[in-house]
This record gives structure tokens, C-alpha cells and sequence, in this order.
């Protein structure tokens, strides 16, 4: 059975896509989860093999308006080991 960790980044709203997209082209994410600097979470979507084509879409331009109104936030990935 595959084991999971969690992963957190701080960063800035500037950077929050390309980093989204950094993740993504890992490949073993299984979930990304966008939380602002008090803590809630702002977006929360899972990465399974074959959502990462055209229904990611979407999901990446929500990221760049939300990218566009917030400092800095927190990423948290979890991954499959």
C-alpha cells in the first residue's frame, strides 16, 4: 500500500501558479490544498492520473484570479510515496 506525506510552502500570490504547475508536472501529488495567512483554506482540489489533462484547466485559472487578490499563502501537497 502507498504511503502519503504532507509538504507546506509559503509564497507569495505572485508566485502561487507557477508553482501550482511546478507541482503538477511532479506528477506524484495527489492533492494541493491553498490556505491564506490565517489559516483557511482558500482552494482544495486532488491531482488523480487523467484529471491533469483538459479538467485541470479550470482549476489553474481560478488559481490566477485567486493569485491575483491574495498575499502571500500556504500550499500544502500531499504526496504518494
Amino acid at each position: 500500500m502507498a504511503t502519503t506525506t504532507k509538504e507546506s510552502f509559503t509564497i507569495n500570490g505572485e508566485s502561487l501558479l507557477k508553482k501550482v504547475k511546478e507541482l503538477i508536472r511532479e506528477g506524484n501529488v495527489r492533492k494541493i490544498s491553498i490556505h491564506d495567512k490565517a489559516g483557511k483554506e482558500l482552494m482544495n482540489f486532488p491531482l488523480t492520473i487523467g484529471v491533469v489533462g483538459t479538467l485541470i484547466a479550470p482549476v489553474l485559472a481560478a488559481l490566477g484570479a485567486l493569485a491575483a487578490i491574495i498575499g502571500e499563502c500556504t500550499i500544502t501537497v500531499e504526496r504518494e510515496e
